[in-house]
């Protein structure tokens, strides 16, 4: 299938046709700078081109992925050109305003879709990520469109573009306004962030991990969010309101006022058994990862960049706050712990069948005639470099005394270490190798 991403060249408008021309489309790329847009198309296996129009006029589907404030000028561009039967979809932040103008523009037999992906161009897939959908009127592609992201495993939110900008006041215009004030406030403040942590609780370092987030993302897209939604101008409003009241409190010590707004604005966000137990499991997710890689020094692991994807196996040599040390293949190698996840040992033996040649070895040895195969082929499996494992035979006859039994099993290995390994079990288990 044809599909123009106009606007593809960076952000999230690239990880979309990255993320399409990996599902067997056909993609073609827009992009202002024709030099740059040459490169990164051909880096990405796209076409690509200047010409908005052209690219569009020639896709089925076309997704405008500009910035929020030039997205409306670009669908005006692109909407009247689109082929009958066609899909246009816009992912910007703010739903309303290019509803109306998709509506308004496209031709007669064009569907469009107001979208809005509730996420950042470092995921690595859909699967879990949240997805605002806010037709207008429900086409024949809708239905393509919900069974796509169902298959990927997105979470598909279904609602108007009003509402949609008005809970998106909230959602990121409130949060990300006061997000990038701690951060301002701290830096003019000349907190060493570091050093403050030493101090704090797993829930500080959480937090500030989340506004550090929200700060590193484009500063001129969260501009636009705080600029381009209507609704924005009251919640701000609101927000200086508010605070001013609570200093006001403290300012002429009225703690009962005070604890009666924490308690009312607590009591509001309802459920809070149900927060403490996501933000418990958050902190625990942190120091369970850290505490594995501690029990892991001096042995192999495999760990996966979060968000190159690739995946670094060796011996964890040594362990910091900020950094992993990994012998890997004869090269020492340094990782931010941020940036990397440990893979779990069904994700690194499935790993290593995929990337490591195996070598295949059958062995026989006979054993007590109470020996479980089954059990000791899952033995065999949880050694390091072991594979898989599984039983070939088991045999009874007049070369192997009455209450014993020979048993083969047939592994696979990254290396011959692993063979000498299994032997070892074996014979540890009492067995004869035959």
């Amino acid at each position: 299938m044809q599909v123009a991403v106009i606007g593809g060249t960076r952000g999230l408008g690239n990880w979309i046709a990255n993320f399409l021309q990996r599902r067997g489309c056909q993609v073609t790329i827009t992009g202002r700078n024709s030099m740059m847009g040459e490169t990164i198309a051909s880096k990405m296996g796209v076409s690509y081109t200047s010409d908005n129009i052209k690219a569009a006029s020639q896709a089925k589907v076309v997704i405008v992925a500009v910035p929020i404030e030039v997205t409306p000028k670009t669908i005006k561009e692109v909407a009247p050109h689109l082929q009958k039967g066609s899909l246009l979809v816009d992912v910007t932040s703010v739903k309303e305003l290019p509803a109306e103008i998709m509506q308004n523009h496209a031709p007669e037999g064009v569907e469009v879709l107001p979208t809005h992906p509730m996420f950042g161009p470092r995921i690595r897939s859909l699967e879990g990520q949240v997805i605002v959908l806010t037709p207008l009127e429900k086409g024949k592609w809708y239905p393509k469109v919900v069974e796509f992201l169902n298959s990927e495993q997105a979470r598909i939110m279904e609602t108007s573009p009003e509402l949609h900008d008005r809970m998106m006041s909230i959602v990121q215009g409130l949060t990300h306004f006061a997000y990038i004030c701690i951060a301002s406030v701290i830096e003019r403040m000349q907190v060493d962030v570091k050093e403050s942590r030493k101090f704090a609780s797993p829930i500080y370092s959480l937090m500030l991990d989340m506004i550090a987030r929200i700060v590193a993302q484009n500063p001129y897209l969260c501009y636009s969010i705080q600029t381009q939604n209507r609704y924005i101008h009251e919640v701000h409003e609101t927000f200086l309101e508010t605070f001013h009241n609570l200093k006001s409190m403290i300012d002429q010590e009225n703690q009962d006022d005070f604890v009666k707004a924490m308690s009312s604005a607590a009591k509001h966000l309802n459920d809070l058994e149900a927060s403490l137990g996501r933000s418990d499991k958050a902190i625990s997710a942190l120091n369970a990862e850290v505490t594995t890689l501690k029990n892991s020094v001096g042995l192999e692991v495999g760990l996966r960049h979060m968000y190159s994807g690739k995946v670094h196996l060796g011996i964890l040599e040594s362990l910091s706050p900020d950094f992993v040390i990994l012998s890997e293949n004869s090269k020492v190698v340094k990782l931010k712990l941020s940036n990397i996840e440990v893979l779990s040992f069904e994700e690194l033996q499935a790993w290593k069948m995929s990337n490591l040649p195996l070598k295949i070895f059958d062995v026989s040895v006979v054993l007590p005639g109470t020996s479980k195969p089954e059990i000791i082929s899952q033995a065999i499996s949880s050694l390091e470099g072991v594979v898989t494992s599984e039983v070939k035979d088991v045999y009874h006859g007049s070369q192997i005394p009455e209450d014993k039994k020979s048993i083969t099993f047939t592994y696979q290995v990254i290396s011959t270490e692993s063979k000498k390994m299994v032997e070892g079990l074996l014979t540890g288990f009492g067995g004869i190798i035959r």
